[in-house]
């Protein structure tokens, strides 16, 4: 009597934890081409593509590459999100696994400026476009896939594996270049700085072996009346725009804010301004990476008990408060320090990331909810990702110093703070049928579980 109890808790936990794998392999890949492509981009790229170019316009061609794949992203939301509202969430998730990691194994491939001239730039950003097309469909079906085949109670605890990847991908990224730099310039400029985007090969072959073998999520396969819609597209857009809305403004700490506290201070830290070694802050982050892989799904469960919006805001907050004294020991010199508080800042980031797939699942009744959440995050990416590093740097220009900088980054916590706070919340058992009408109240999933 009692197996028999405990089988379907088993099952489910056992299905759940199949969709948590499936989905931390794809988001890895995600975060990694993330992380090595900006890497690249900032110390690489400017010597082997843009070498005609002035060193600062070859930064700026550079990071132009880079951003390319940010607005990529929403065009990638609504066709992925529409395989997967209307095929199911594993076949679209198949392929962007395929796009993204062949993709950036041919951008390990390319021959240089030096080699074949102009085209070595365009084929650049034709693949970085194919790997923006990619990532756009990637996070929400991962989420999708994590959540939706998750038990009630456990829904944020097995979302944070989809969240997961991204300390994940830095980790491997940052120590690769961190091992790299210590060959030589010479070495990375000259060969090296292929060597991470040849390794994506590896996390290909293992993302489809272990995609192939996940199931589809039970919500998809209830194939629930009014569920599927024959243009997905058009009702997100009808009926999805006020949490898609509430989405955009979530994801501007955990995107845009993240950008600054990794990718631009990094940059700030090693500028002739502060004149930081490179191989002190890749150091730092690198361990911040590996602190950040630690606490992710602890944080995670942590919200199944709190609340998935209660992580959010404490982390949202906490991270504001720490980048004050992270630019104050940057500026300083302090090297350990830097290493307390840029570990300490992705511990803060964390929060704002960990519950981030469950909430903004919960946010998207089970109709079009691929595209909705796809097409949210894709666009806040864009936005927030894309133009916050253009937007930091215009400021740090006009104003000569990193407190306006620190100042957007409040921004960007209190934008995150109020998205969280207006965001509606569904459950799964909800009949899908009836009114649509938005809601800020949060229901079922984010109502903290019993001890």
């Amino acid at each position: 009597m009692s197996t028999q109890a405990h089988q379907p808790s088993t099952n489910s936990h056992r299905r759940a934890l199949k969709g948590g794998l499936a989905a931390v392999v794809g988001t890895t890949i995600e975060w990694y081409d993330f992380y090595v492509y900006a890497t690249a981009a900032a110390i690489v790229f400017p010597h082997v593509f843009f070498p005609e170019m002035t060193p600062a316009l070859g930064t700026l061609a550079s990071f132009g590459t880079y951003a390319v794949a940010f607005f990529m992203r929403p065009l990638g939301g609504i066709i992925f999100g529409h395989i997967g509202d209307k095929l199911g969430r594993k076949p679209a998730l198949t392929v962007t696994l395929l796009a993204m990691g062949v993709a950036t194994v041919l951008v390990g491939c390319l021959p240089s400026y030096g080699s074949i001239g102009i085209i070595g730039p365009i084929l650049l950003i034709v693949l970085r476009a194919v790997q923006g097309l990619a990532v756009g469909g990637e996070w929400g079906g991962a989420s999708l896939m994590s959540v939706e085949s998750a038990p009630p109670k456990f829904k944020t605890f097995y979302g944070g594996f989809t969240q997961l990847g991204n300390p994940l991908g830095a980790l491997i990224s940052s120590g690769a270049f961190w091992i790299l730099s210590s060959m030589g310039d010479d070495v990375l400029i000259d060969w090296g700085w292929r060597v991470p985007f040849l390794f994506s090969i590896v996390l290909i072959a293992v993302g489809i072996w272990v995609r192939y073998r996940v199931e589809e999520t039970p919500v998809f396969e209830a194939k629930i009346e009014g569920h599927k819609q024959s243009t997905p597209i058009l009702f997100a857009l009808k009926n999805n725009w006020w949490p898609m809305l509430c989405g955009f403004g979530i994801i501007a700490m955990s995107s845009g804010g993240y950008v600054i506290a990794t990718t631009f201070v990094q940059n700030y830290a090693t500028s002739p301004q502060v004149g930081l070694s490179a191989a002190i802050i890749l150091g730092a982050m690198t361990v911040a990476s590996f602190i950040e892989t630690l606490v992710t799904l602890p944080l995670a469960l942590l919200g199944d008990k709190w609340g998935g919006k209660t992580i959010i805001y404490l982390g949202t907050v906490l991270s504001f408060i720490v980048v004050i004294p992270l630019v104050l020991v940057i500026q300083n010199h302090n090297v350990a320090m830097i290493y307390v508080l840029v570990s300490l800042i992705r511990l803060t980031l964390s929060g704002a990331w960990a519950s981030l797939s469950t909430v903004m699942t919960q946010m998207f009744r089970p109709q079009a909810r691929y595209t909705s959440m796809s097409l949210s995050y894709g666009v806040g990416a864009a936005v927030w990702g894309g133009l916050s590093p253009a937007i930091a740097s215009g400021l740090m220009a006009a104003t000569g110093n990193f407190w306006s900088v620190v100042a957007f980054f409040g921004l960007l916590a209190a934008v995150a703070f109020f998205g969280a706070l207006f965001a509606p919340q569904h459950s799964d058992a909800e009949p899908v049928t009836g009114s649509l009408t938005p809601r800020a109240d949060p229901t079922t999933f984010d109502t903290p579980r019993e001890a």
